[in-house]
């Protein structure tokens, strides 16, 4: 059976459905065999002898609950010993007004209104054989603050024909330092839309006084005195650190440069990713390095199809069999605690802190597993 089948089979049962029978006509639709649902409805495959439950090994539980919280229902199932012994797939509860659903695999949920499982039919397809694939999609905020940010550069380029030399190392610094206030007046460090807002109100349209200022907010930035600024650039926070205590002049603007400066400024820099804007800057001011649709970086989904299979995953599964161990659990920490990385092609590092951002994501996974030991004990 192909998915096309299986999306109008799910349509069908959603058009006409009854609670009576409304589980095992899903199993159907997804190509399960009908001797199978035969034996679940009378009673030989399921393993649970509560009223309104099916629990099918290997495949699902199922839960028909007109009364109660189902978020608290649904939790209960997964933490019960009894159904995750039989290892279903899948742990679904409704009243059939709310759908909600747990691929245990995967650990992705579903909740939603009843109607709208016609929509989603793709989160049951490995009922049908079709098994999930584990891959991200690349973020479009990324993208197009990598484009805008390549025209910024390239238009600076354009204002500054004779930039060469040490004078484009600095430029790659200033250009880390317009990310620094494009992610701060997005993330809480500066008041929301403060230093885009800033630029569009004391500078001219034609740019031509805008490296000027900048070098001056520049400095506040870098000053804990602030009283020989003006008010305007006293309202933004001492930034500590290296990242503004080099003297360097901005790079005169153009009017589209200061546009461009301005329209990076109105992206939404909370939605970008800063693990992997290193890499992005490196490939903007090489134009050689860029590649087609934006993609001149080494996303977050593409880093992570290189470092899962080399040990992220091994890592999960290790973790899968240790779960209700306490000193396999001890043990397994020590064994990431203990574990050298090293990128002999490193650039700017993002493949590193994405390793690192992962191994955390697992580490305090084990922490939680351990706390759930501890309080069974």
């Amino acid at each position: 059976m192909n998915i096309a089948k299986i999306e109008e089979n799910v349509q069908k049962l959603m058009a006409d459905w009854s609670k009576d029978t409304f589980l095992y006509d899903l199993l159907l639709a997804y190509g399960q065999p009908k001797a199978a649902i035969t034996r679940l409805k009378k009673g030989t495959y399921n393993l649970s002898k509560e009223k309104g439950e099916v629990l099918w090994k290997k495949k699902v539980f199922f839960k028909a609950a007109p009364k109660g919280d189902l978020h608290d229902i649904i939790d209960e199932a997964k933490k019960n010993s009894a159904i995750r012994n039989q290892e279903p797939r899948f742990l679904i509860v409704t009243d059939y007004k709310t759908f909600l659903a747990i691929d245990t695999k995967t650990s992705t949920s579903l909740d939603i209104q009843f109607e709208q499982l016609k929509k989603h039919f793709d989160f049951f397809l490995p009922l049908g054989g079709f098994e999930k694939v584990g891959v991200q999609i690349e973020n479009p905020a990324d993208v197009k603050a990598a484009e805008k940010m390549a025209k910024l550069y390239d238009q600076i380029k354009t204002d500054n024909p004779s930039i060469s030399g040490k004078k484009l190392n600095e430029l790659n610094v200033f250009l880390s330092r317009l990310l620094f206030c494009y992610f701060a007046e997005d993330t809480g460090i500066f008041e929301k839309g403060a230093f885009t807002s800033s630029i569009a109100s004391h500078s001219k349209t034609d740019g031509s006084d805008l490296a000027q200022y900048l070098d001056r907010m520049f400095d506040a930035l870098n000053s804990k005195d602030r009283r020989k600024f003006p008010a305007y650039l006293q309202a933004f926070p001492y930034v500590n650190g290296g990242l503004l205590a080099a003297k360097i002049k901005s790079p005169k603007f153009s009017a589209s440069a200061r546009r461009l400066l301005i329209e990076c400024g109105e992206l939404n820099w909370s939605a970008i990713n800063p693990d992997i804007f290193g890499s992005m800057i490196q490939a903007v001011v090489h134009p050689d390095q860029r590649g087609g649709m934006g993609m001149h970086y080494t996303s977050v989904p593409n880093i992570l199809k290189v470092i899962k299979p080399l040990f992220i995953d091994e890592l999960y599964d290790e973790f899968e069999k240790s779960k209700e161990n306490y000193i396999k659990l001890e043990r397994l920490l020590g064994k990431i605690y203990g574990m050298a990385f090293f990128d002999p092609a490193c650039g700017s590092g993002n493949f590193l802190i994405i390793t690192y951002k992962e191994l955390r994501k697992l580490e305090m996974s084990i922490f939680q597993a351990k706390q759930e030991l501890k309080g069974q004990q």
